[in-house]
């Protein structure tokens, strides 16, 4: 029986599996992260983050506009032709300038009102960044085991279109029987059918990827996807910066500390604003003039007090955001942790799993060859075998997503221009 060497040549895919993670480790390529700076390049012009630069400037403008203040000058006037009767006519006209003045204590408040609000802004910003990079990073991770699996498959398919050449070979050479054409065609169709899936899936990761990241310059190849590599870091240690560095926390707490100083600055406007003014005069054309000082002020009502209960109550939901902002950060820092350890192992365990059915299926192969294994248990190891790959494959992707999301989280990572919370 002739040597079956073109069916199951797995040492091959093995060799280059090698040989690729090996270049990824040369050429520092840790996590088949792309280049930082293109990262941070096509973070910063997102759509989104710029959209958040610009209410950050927004909330400037609002923090000026309060420290300002609302009351500005007033001019007001008349200008009047009285005709008094059995006498004559008279032209008399009259002018104000006034304006109003904030109460001592109330232009502090503002002035620490519209910092919080930048801060707020800031803050707000940064978290948007932080999500378009956990974005950026799914559509990368998504483009790259797409490609990795798609690799697989088109090994795959190659080897059964050399497999099945082999048996016809040996069908002509009356060695083998039309099931087993049969069989081996049927194995290489399948085999297509999951290769050609696996093209689509790659090419619609790559299209959404180029599309929602314009400036990140993508090959015309996705790189190859390395062995998962735990942070030097601890990751405990990690876990901890995911709450210290979290801008979400941050926009919460500067936005609670916010609305309790709006609060206090409604309490204080219970007592409203006076104006104060100067007004001129001249009556009957000019027999009578004069300049004086007018003085006035609101009084405060039941609007007033409402608005300060809305204030108050709003300061208190503000609280209650920041607790449920705080825990939300700590399951999100506790699920990054236990993810990048849990996925970890689990590809090492998936990893083992395909090597154990590499060696079973080398092992089918020498029974096959021997003649004590038919084709139908040959290709139905060569199934299992790629199958296990495209487990270990996605193991792999999950275990390097799960750690490089721990590290964005951290912003120890694509950081930029970041400013701490």
């Amino acid at each position: 029986m002739k040597k079956l060497t073109a069916l199951l040549p797995l040492s091959i895919s093995i060799a280059t599996a090698l040989a690729t993670a090996a270049h990824a480790q040369a050429t520092g390529l840790q996590w088949s992260l792309p280049p930082e700076e293109q990262v941070v390049k096509a973070l910063d012009g997102h759509p989104t983050v710029e959209a958040a630069g610009k209410r950050v400037g927004a909330a400037s403008a609002a923090s000026d506009m309060l420290r300002v203040g609302p009351h500005e000058v007033q001019l007001t006037g008349s200008y009047i032709n009285r005709d008094v009767r059995l006498e004559r006519n008279y032209t008399e006209f009259d002018g104000t300038v006034s304006r109003s003045f904030r109460l001592p204590g109330k232009a502090a408040l503002d002035r620490e009102a519209g910092q919080l609000g930048v801060e707020v802004a800031q803050n707000r910003m940064e978290d948007t960044r932080h999500q378009a990079a956990l974005y950026l990073s799914q559509l990368w991770y998504d483009w790259l085991t797409a490609s990795e699996l798609n690799r697989t498959d088109q090994s795959n398919v190659a080897l059964l279109e050399r497999g099945l050449a082999a048996v016809k070979r040996r069908v002509q050479l009356r060695d083998a029987s039309m099931l087993d054409t049969d069989q081996a065609q049927a194995a290489l169709d399948q085999a297509k059918g999951v290769a050609a899936a696996s093209l689509a899936d790659m090419k619609q990761a790559r299209a959404l990827l180029q599309s929602n990241f314009p400036d990140l310059a993508l090959p015309s190849d996705a790189p190859s996807l390395a062995d998962p590599v735990l942070p030097s870091q601890d990751l405990t240690a990690l876990h901890d910066l995911v709450i210290q560095r979290s801008h979400e926390i941050g926009a919460a707490d500067r936005e609670a500390l916010r609305l309790e100083v709006v609060a206090r600055r409604a309490k204080a406007d219970r007592l409203p604003d006076p104006q104060l003014g100067v007004r001129a005069f001249s009556e009957r054309s000019g027999i009578e003039r004069g300049v004086g000082v007018v003085f006035s002020i609101p009084l405060g009502g039941r609007y007033r007090k409402f608005q300060q209960d809305q204030a108050e109550a709003n300061a208190s939901a503000a609280s209650m955001d920041l607790a449920q902002a705080r825990r939300m950060v700590l399951a999100m820092a506790d699920t990054d942790m236990a993810n990048a350890s849990g996925r970890y192992v689990a590809w090492q365990r998936l990893q083992g799993a395909a090597r154990s059915s590499l060696d079973a299926a080398t092992r089918t192969e020498r029974g096959y060859e021997g003649g004590i294994i038919d084709l139908s248990d040959l290709l139905y190891s060569r199934r299992q075998a790629h199958d296990a790959d495209r487990l270990a494959i996605d193991a792999r992707s999950s275990a390097t997503r799960a750690i490089v999301k721990l590290l964005i989280d951290s912003h120890t990572i694509w950081q930029g221009n970041e400013k701490e919370p």
